[in-house]
Formats: structure tokens, sequence, C-alpha cells
């Protein structure tokens, strides 16, 4: 435990150290482009504050091309003011072209920060939600299978000669003169010798 304490101890105070060296080194370059006052103090917490920003996004695992991007602009603004302070820049003639990327920064530095903070990631949806709608899905019941009705078969028209017809409407005459009820098909067909389909046909005619 001790160890481990004395592991975060140093990696904070070295943290602390290298955060402090980035700040002077940047307020010392807006200075030295003509930002004085309250607003060189203001150049490093711009800067610092980026540099979380987009690191968090970067933490979150969304927008990750946006969260690099932003990463790298504001690291090269740190690492540049550290090496611009390292006598490679003379801070007491600072060229045209420092004094732009100065003046500038705020809008770049606004704009990366409204970008990462406002820019609404993908969720996916919660384990929760879908383990509700699959225990829905396999709760619901199928339908029943509707049955299959099948069409009756249909016969084609049976073709009647007329004069096979008068003689069926004479034989059921007959028959009804005897027994008082109309002749059914099957007797129809009994009395005429006909096929089953002839004798419906003929049936249908009477």
């Amino acid at each position: 435990m001790r160890a481990h304490l004395a592991r975060v101890d140093a990696v904070l105070v070295q943290a602390l150290i290298a955060a402090a060296l980035s700040f002077t080194h940047l307020h010392d370059v807006a200075v030295a482009a003509g930002q004085d006052g309250w607003k060189a103090w203001a150049y490093p917490v711009s800067v610092d504050l980026l540099l979380v920003a987009a690191w968090r996004r970067l933490r979150s695992g969304h927008g990750k091309a946006a969260a690099w991007c932003w990463f790298v602009i504001a690291l090269a603004a740190s690492l540049g003011a550290n090496v611009a302070t390292a006598g490679l820049l003379d801070l007491g003639n600072v060229p045209a072209w420092l004094r732009i990327l100065v003046a500038g920064w705020p809008a770049v530095a606004f704009l990366g920060g409204t970008l990462l903070a406002h820019s609404t990631p993908k969720t996916d949806p919660a384990p929760e939600v879908i383990k509700d709608q699959e225990d829905e899905s396999e709760a619901a019941p199928e339908p029943p299978a509707q049955p299959v009705i099948e069409a009756p078969p249909q016969h084609p028209p049976v073709p009647v000669p007329s004069a096979l017809v008068a003689h069926a409407r004479k034989v059921a005459a007959e028959h009804h003169a005897r027994t008082g009820a109309p002749i059914d098909t099957p007797t129809l067909r009994a009395r005429l010798g006909v096929p089953v389909p002839m004798a419906e046909a003929i049936a249908a005619h009477l």
C-alpha cells in the first residue's frame, strides 16, 4: 500500500512540475507576443483546458478523430511555447507569424472546446433495455396458424342434349305422379342410365 501511494505521489508531483513549467512558458510567449496583464495568464489556462477536454473525450471512447485533432493542436501549442522559451526564439523580437498565432488562439480554443463539449456522442442501448426487449419477444405467443380452406373441385360443365333433357322431364313427371315427390339425382341417374356428372347436369335443367 505504501509503495502504491509513493508511486502515485511521485507521478502527481511530476505532473504538477510539468504543468507549472508549461504554464510559465505559455505565459512568457503570450507576453512576448504583445499580450499583457490578465490576458497573458489566460493563454496557458486556455491551452490546458483544451488539452483536458480532448483527453476526456478520448477516454470516453466517442469521437476519437476529433478528440485526437484538438489534443494534437493543444499539445503543439504547449510544446511550441516550451521550445520557444528554450533560447531558440528571440522573445525580444517576436516574428509576425507568432503574434498572429497568439492573437488567433482564443478563437481556435473556443471552437475546439465547443465542439468537444457539445457534440452528442452516439450511445448504445443499455443492456437492461436489450434484455427486456428479448424477454418480451420470447414471451409473446405466436398467433395460431390459420386453417387452409381448400376450394371444392370445379367440374367442367357437361353438355346435355336437349332431347335427353326432354326425356328426363318425362321421367321426372312420371316419378312425381307415381310417388308424389320430385325425383332425386340418384334415381334419375338409375332411370336414365347415365354417369353421375351427366345426371347432375340433367337435374340442374329440371
